[in-house]
């Protein structure tokens, strides 16, 4: 009797606290949909306020990306320079690199002016291949060129960057301004260590005018975004992550579920990594300067001695 009595208060409690852990998966579910749509809306605000709305969404892309030869999940960054209703090339090419299985986290820049063979268009600058035949096209470039599968790709208004940054950081971002960044750019820089807003961040991420040109433009890319992974890391950020994930929505044409990018998030965060190692195509003496006609100043690359590189960089 009393072992019935017994098993009867035993249920009831294991009942209880199901309840309880399902009323709590539900109320913090309900939670990040209603931060991320108060980051949707805000920056959907701000648009209609400005006048001036991002096109970047309504564009739908194929892409027939899938996980590379090692297992990692690879995700091709790509920042549009396009002006109005003119063909846009790609003016920043990247791609994150994560690895589940390892927890590893890495990121490789793709100088815009490889000058590299476009599958069904022969060689030009890779930066092109956006242009002649949008995320597909990019990636069959890389995968032909770099040996590489992408699964996912995602196309970002610099805007969107804008936005991210002022939503994630009030104060700003610290960061150490190397040189006076004044040509070309929205928002001249003075040198120093500094905090930037999220203007002052793009004028510092896309500055290429100086003696290093392009290269230095992509090292301060990299610098940039270590500095905010370091910055933003730790476990209290995730509680922001569905609102800094909902600003920055309408800025992104992706073929990533929200689902997908908070979970990646997540993992980055939940384990306080706040490192993601870098890479470079080309690499130091990877490369020769040339001049072809109808393209202008490129970048001919030694692509054995650069895949055996990334390659390695991969699988460290």
């Amino acid at each position: 009797m009393r072992y019935e009595k017994y098993k009867k208060k035993k249920k009831r409690k294991s009942t209880s606290i199901l309840l309880i852990f399902l009323v709590l998966v539900g109320a913090t579910a309900g939670y990040a949909f209603y931060q991320y749509k108060q980051g949707v809306n805000q920056s959907l605000e701000k648009m209609n306020n400005e006048k001036a709305g991002s096109n970047i969404n309504n564009e739908e892309f194929t892409f027939e990306g899938k996980k590379d030869q090692y297992g990692a999940t690879n995700i091709l960054l790509l920042g549009s320079d396009a002006r109005g209703e003119e063909k846009a090339r790609a003016d920043t090419i990247m791609i994150a690199h994560y690895n589940e299985k390892k927890g590893t986290y890495k990121l490789t820049s793709i100088m815009r002016d490889s000058y590299v063979s476009i599958p069904d268009h022969g060689k030009h600058k890779i930066n092109s291949a956006f242009m002649r035949g949008g995320p597909e096209l990019m990636r069959k470039t890389i995968k032909e060129n770099f040996d590489i599968d992408l699964q996912y790709y995602a196309i970002v208004d610099f805007e969107g960057f804008v936005q991210l940054i002022d939503e994630a950081f009030p104060k700003g971002v610290e960061i150490n301004v190397e040189k006076k960044m004044s040509a070309y750019v929205e928002v001249p820089l003075e040198p120093g260590l500094q905090r930037l807003n999220g203007e002052q961040m793009l004028s510092f991420v896309r500055f290429r005018h100086d003696a290093i040109g392009d290269f230095g433009r992509v090292q301060r890319q990299q610098q940039a975004l270590q500095a905010i992974s370091n910055q933003l890391s730790g476990i209290q950020t995730i509680p922001k992550l569905p609102k800094l994930i909902g600003v920055v929505t309408p800025y992104i044409n992706t073929n990533m579920d929200t689902g997908d990018i908070l979970f990646m998030a997540k993992d980055f965060f939940a384990k306080d990594r706040g490192n993601i190692d870098t890479f470079r195509i080309p690499i130091e003496n990877g490369y020769e300067d040339a001049n072809i006609k109808g393209e202008g100043a490129v970048l001919e690359l030694d692509l054995e001695m650069n895949n055996e590189a990334f390659h390695q960089f991969l699988t460290k």
